[in-house]
């Protein structure tokens, strides 16, 4: 039998890009056929085609953002990410979109009915489910290449140094202030950076934070968490959750953050954008 990349070469098509010209692409039904028929995995097959400048169809319109290059980098990365709420569900979205190869979530909760407003995973038919169990059938709809492993535990301290064993990146997707320092310690300690965010309202702020460097999380304390007075609008939720999914994207390809060490301040409600240092 033909070597994997042999295979994948067989298969492939000379397609016009959308920036123009040309290039072998891979389409998506080959992609899962040769899957099966080779007994590997999709994220295997992805990857046999990267390595030969083949770019899956699904990510055409990656390009221009990121090269097949970039690409394969990010399928081969890992993250960890905490909540799968309103910020955790749509940049888990946006990561299996994209295209970040493992991905390792934890949340402890069920959906219920007031989470309708704003969190992707919530549907009717989530309603009652656990949140990791939505996450995990959601990411395999999308991107069968992605393997996500969804815990269905409240992290603590203890507990967060084996949950980020492996990772290249923390995603603070959490809701409320209790368990954030501890999460940005635990980054710390393992030595990667954390991508942070959160709203209130119509306002909003996202954070990378280096390793040992400081955080939100130390200034804002772990009491009340304005959201509960406030609320939390679907349009604040994606737009945190989207800035964070670009800082991840950027730091998981090698590209220096611009938010690293600083914190951007969101106000929708005049549209304004402030970023600060936080030392």
């Amino acid at each position: 039998m033909q070597d994997i990349a042999g295979r994948v070469a067989e298969c492939a098509r000379d397609e016009r890009l959308p920036a123009g010209g040309t290039g072998r692409v891979l389409p998506l039904a080959a992609e899962a056929w040769l899957a099966q028929d080779l007994g590997i995995s999709r994220r295997e097959v992805q990857m046999a085609a990267l390595l030969q400048g083949i770019m899956p169809r699904r990510y055409l319109r990656n390009q221009g953002n990121l090269s097949v290059e970039g690409q394969l980098r990010l399928l081969a990365s890992r993250a960890a990410m905490v909540g799968l709420g309103g910020l955790g569900g749509h940049v888990l979205e946006i990561l299996a979109r994209m295209g970040v190869g493992c991905i390792r979530a934890a949340d402890a909760d069920v959906f219920e009915e007031h989470n309708l407003n704003r969190q992707l995973l919530a549907i009717q038919a989530t309603l009652s489910m656990p949140k990791a169990e939505a996450a995990v059938l959601r990411v395999h709809e999308l991107n069968p290449a992605v393997a996500v492993e969804a815990l269905q535990d409240y992290l603590i301290e203890e507990t967060m140094p084996r949950f980020l064993d492996g990772a290249q990146l923390a995603l603070d997707c959490l809701g409320g202030l209790a368990s954030r320092l501890a999460l940005q310690q635990a980054a710390a300690v393992a030595g990667i950076p954390l991508v942070t965010g959160a709203m209130a309202g119509l306002t909003g702020y996202v954070a990378v934070v280096r390793p040992g460097q400081p955080g939100p999380a130390e200034f804002l304390g772990q009491g009340s968490s304005a959201e509960d007075t406030l609320g939390t609008p679907a349009q604040s939720v994606a737009v945190v959750a989207s800035l964070m999914a670009a800082e991840a994207v950027r730091l998981l390809t090698g590209k220096p953050s611009p938010l690293a060490g600083g914190m951007l301040l969101i106000d929708l409600a005049e549209m304004r954008f402030d970023r600060v240092s936080l030392g």
